[in-house]
């Protein structure tokens, strides 16, 4: 860094103030050349006090005394977002909003709703509902807190408890004038047969153990009360248990109501039974395709009934 004049057409070196090998090295030599200028050089006073910006620090690596103008700075892109998991939380909220409201939450036992709304949301065993409640974002009990607690399914009665709710929810939406029943087999892989799973007539032909399971809805397909036979439980007996066992739960023994099944639920027998137990009933079947003993007994028999033709 020197100082030099004009004289003569001549380039003269007036001071020789020193070397930079840095920016801030230079900054600081200009401020000194300026400093030894100001009692011979002659300005007009403007009332401008020049500024020389200067860091008195940089920091280690930087090689300019001044960081770069804003726009001129490289853009820093974040990387690509990436999904760590997914679950269907609405689906879980909507049937927990479901299960309150139609009072099943009676039921103080959250690892019991849990199972219901998997076993709905994807039928399975216990053991594969963990998988299913974590699907849908919740934190699933471990196997034997689920096994401990479905012990009070039967010591706190809890079909008690839901058939009441559903009793309820059926009365005062769709009414009971008019019950649905059918029934249908649930087989089992299982080698040998015990108390419950025997081998029986399987609408699947399948010649395992299997269970015969008996269903009665109301006039929307509400259910109202389900019941397990034998496997090798004939059909036809299963009708007549149900209706009796959903009318003494409740305590509407002798009030009106109409049965409406497919023939192959009754017989003569089970329409004598209902006429016994104050019950209407429709048949789902022709009266010429109807079997031998129901089609003599609606020819016979002035009990009130009905067929749908």
């Amino acid at each position: 860094m020197q100082v030099a004049r004009y004289r003569g057409g001549r380039q003269e070196i007036v001071k020789h103030i020193g070397s930079a090998h840095t920016d801030i090295e230079l900054g600081m030599l200009l401020e000194r050349a300026r400093a030894w200028l100001e009692p011979d050089q002659q300005s007009l006073d403007l009332g401008i006090t020049p500024q020389l910006p200067v860091e008195s620090t940089l920091p280690t690596g930087q090689g300019t005394l001044l960081p770069a103008p804003i726009e001129e700075q490289q853009p820093v892109l974040d990387a690509p977002g990436r999904t760590e998991t997914t679950a269907s939380v609405l689906l879980r909220e909507a049937l927990h909003a479901t299960y309150d409201q139609l009072g099943f939450d009676r039921i103080d036992d959250e690892v019991f709703r849990d199972l219901v709304i998997a076993r709905i949301v994807e039928p399975g065993s216990k053991l594969d509902a963990g998988r299913v409640l974590r699907d849908l974002g919740a934190t699933p009990a471990s196997y034997a807190t689920i096994k401990r607690h479905l012990r009070s399914v039967l010591d706190k009665n809890y079909r008690a408890v839901i058939a009441e709710r559903c009793f309820v929810h059926a009365a005062e939406t769709g009414g009971l004038s008019l019950l649905l029943y059918d029934v249908t087999t649930l087989y089992f892989e299982a080698e040998k047969e015990d108390a419950l799973r025997k081998v029986g007539y399987s609408k699947e032909r399948r010649v395992d153990p299997q269970i015969v399971v008996g269903l009665l809805v109301d006039r929307t397909g509400f259910p109202l009360e389900i019941g397990c036979f034998e496997g090798n439980h004939a059909e036809t007996h299963t009708i007549v248990p149900i209706v009796r066992q959903f009318q003494e739960r409740h305590d509407i023994t002798g009030v009106e109501m109409v049965v409406a099944a497919d023939a192959g639920m009754l017989s003569a027998s089970n329409l004598t039974d209902l006429d016994d137990a104050g019950l209407k009933f429709i048949v789902g079947s022709r009266v010429t395709k109807a079997p031998g003993d129901l089609a003599s007994h609606f020819r016979a028999s002035s009990r009130t009934g009905g067929c749908l033709e």
